[in-house]
């Protein structure tokens, strides 16, 4: 079954350590479509969809972070699925 859920990760430490890119490469190693950006107060958020066992292994990636970040918590929030989509973007 194919869902959409976003995500934002807070941190003591989520910008300036390649989270982004590391949620990219997770995610297409997932085959999940969807987007990732840095926010302005210092977290990381994005929509991901796929099938539901790869956005559950997604989301254990994303939450463990890449090697020198340091998420505290992971929020998710079910999302409508974006018929079409293609790709999985980090926006600036």
């Amino acid at each position: 079954m194919v869902k959409r859920v976003y995500f934002l990760a807070h941190g003591g430490m989520v910008q300036g350590v390649g989270f982004r890119y590391f949620t990219q490469k997770r995610a297409v190693e997932y085959k999940l479509t969807g987007w990732v950006r840095n926010t302005d107060d210092n977290k990381v958020e994005g929509e991901a969809q796929g099938e539901e066992e790869a956005i559950k292994e997604f989301l254990k990636d994303v939450d463990n972070g890449p090697r020198h970040a340091h998420v505290v918590r992971l929020d998710k929030e079910d999302r409508d699925v974006v018929e079409g989509e293609e790709g999985f973007h980090v926006r600036r």
